[in-house]
């Protein structure tokens, strides 16, 4: 990489270590040495790590400051050529062909609410990463849990993603939430701020285990509101992963996805590892039932924008066409639907 600094470096660790999935405490240890040293130039850098200064900066440690040493040398750290080289091939072996296809995900999370990096930085590398576009879906309010978002934080917000969406000229910002769908369908924001809103996901977090026929109504109402046009993570269910397993919610999966037909709201394949949700079959319903989707990667940070690779092998497996996946539209096609019902 041309003109790497320390900081970039200790940040690309990070992200290759958030993309394999190692512990929260692995990434973090880059990320926060990165925030130590990020108001020093390169200079400085160079100069206190020469004389030993910046051992004694909190959040450097051996291994991060061994980093910044070999950058500082003029070299690639060999921790992050390591890294690259593990991260060469992409997360799937299949759907190559229709990752490449697509050109954003409407469903992420930063740090103003249970992500862990900021905005700014999900939008760096999401472009990176090849995106045209990435949508920022932090929770709302009721989910305390996430620290959601209440409506005053959520305007706050807006005035960000504008700023950091004006600093690019070849990627797209959006605006968007994660909105949950509260026990009798409704969706836990104001009106006034979802208008305001380029993507709304609607997602079930809460009763999971609700009976069937209340979840049913409960999912088609949310499904209705014509402020929603995604139906994020469906079953709710966990196949793996920290948090251990969850079955997935009961409801009558044909009637939830005619009336995502109906109403033009993409059924999400969420690519998380641990949900991989809708389940196979619910797909292949999905599919029948003339619905849209969208492939989104839920990421909580940077490195996890790499999960597409995960959703288009099972979208492709499924047999999914490339043109009933929104998320392979470009964003002008993209944003006239998402705001065509408001």
């Amino acid at each position: 990489m041309p003109d790497l600094t320390a900081v970039d470096a200790l940040k690309e660790v990070a992200f290759w270590l958030e993309r394999s999935r190692a512990s929260t405490y692995r990434a973090e240890a880059f990320r926060n040495a990165a925030a130590a040293i990020d108001d020093l130039s390169p200079e400085q850098v160079a100069t206190r790590t020469r004389n030993g200064q910046l051992k004694r900066v909190k959040g450097i440690g051996d291994r991060t400051f061994g980093v910044i040493r070999q950058v500082v040398e003029g070299d690639v750290p060999e921790y992050l050529a390591e890294l690259r080289d593990e991260g060469a091939e992409p997360l799937a072996s299949g759907g190559a062909a229709l990752r490449a296809e697509l050109r954003g995900d409407l469903h992420s999370h930063s740090e103003w609410s249970d992500g862990g990096s900021p905005i700014a930085e999900m939008a760096r590398v999401a472009r990176w990463r090849g995106r045209a576009y990435q949508v920022l879906t932090d929770h709302s309010p009721r989910l305390k849990i996430a620290n959601g978002l209440s409506a005053e934080r959520l305007a706050q917000q807006l005035d960000v993603v504008a700023e950091v969406d004006a600093t690019y000229d070849d990627f797209r910002l959006l605006s968007g939430i994660e909105v949950d769908i509260l026990d009798d369908g409704g969706l836990d924001q104001t009106d006034e701020m979802l208008e305001r809103l380029d993507v709304v996901v609607a997602s079930v977090h809460s009763k999971l285990r609700m009976e069937r026929r209340a979840m049913t109504r409960r999912m088609m109402t949310a499904v209705a509101d014509p402020h929603t046009n995604v139906l994020g993570h469906c079953t709710g269910r966990l196949v793996q992963g920290g948090r251990g397993k969850r079955p997935e919610s009961e409801f009558n999966a044909k009637a939830v996805f005619a009336a995502c037909a109906e109403f033009d709201v993409a059924v999400e394949i969420n690519a998380r590892p641990e949900r991989q949700d809708p389940p196979d079959p619910l797909i292949e319903m999905a599919l029948d039932a003339g619905c849209l989707f969208s492939i989104d990667t839920d990421a909580h940070a940077p490195g996890q924008l790499d999960f597409l690779d995960l959703g288009a092998e099972r979208a492709d497996a499924a047999g999914v066409p490339a043109d009933r996946i929104v998320t392979t539209w470009p964003v002008e096609r993209l944003l006239e639907w998402s705001h065509a019902k408001r």
